[in-house]
């Protein structure tokens, strides 16, 4: 049996990793740590200086970094001008994380309030164009609650 599958043939997925495309690996692994506290686990290293593969932890979650890559298609958000994706750091003290990741070279995009599904949060983009929306827990709301007021936030003039 393989170890993809389990006895029944459904398929187990193990993990799941965000694989940052940027202009500048090293820099962004070094901002990494400065704004978030990242560790870097390894890098792979062209002789030309181009780095093929990093891995960064922030927290428990493994990050998967290299350079671009424009002969494969493989470009970060500076070359094609921004990015679809958010990545969401949940922490329990968001304002320190968010002055940090500010103090470290990170642009706001939207400052910090909280929020009606029971979180505080804002977006900063880093240097390499990878938006972050950073949160921390300030109250427990059940889906029905979130969902009303969600919807009151579009009845309100």
């Amino acid at each position: 049996m393989s170890k993809q599958t389990r006895q029944d043939g459904e398929l187990t997925i193990h993990d799941v990793y965000a694989y940052l495309r940027l202009h500048d690996t090293a820099a962004a692994i070094d901002f990494y740590a400065r704004a978030f506290g990242a560790k870097e686990l390894f890098r792979l290293v062209e002789p030309s200086g181009r780095v093929g593969h990093a891995e960064i932890k922030i927290g428990a979650v493994t990050l998967m970094l290299s350079d671009e890559y424009p002969e494969y298609g493989i470009r970060g958000p500076r070359t094609i001008g921004g990015t679809s994706v958010s990545i969401h750091i949940h922490v329990s003290d968001v304002d320190r994380l968010f002055e940090q990741a500010v103090a470290a070279g990170a642009t706001v995009v939207r400052p910090l309030q909280d929020q009606f599904y029971g979180e505080r949060s804002g977006t900063v983009r880093d240097p390499f164009g990878h938006e972050w929306l950073l949160g921390g827990h300030i109250e427990d709301v059940t889906p029905e609650e979130m969902q009303r007021r969600y919807t009151a936030l579009f009845s309100e003039d």
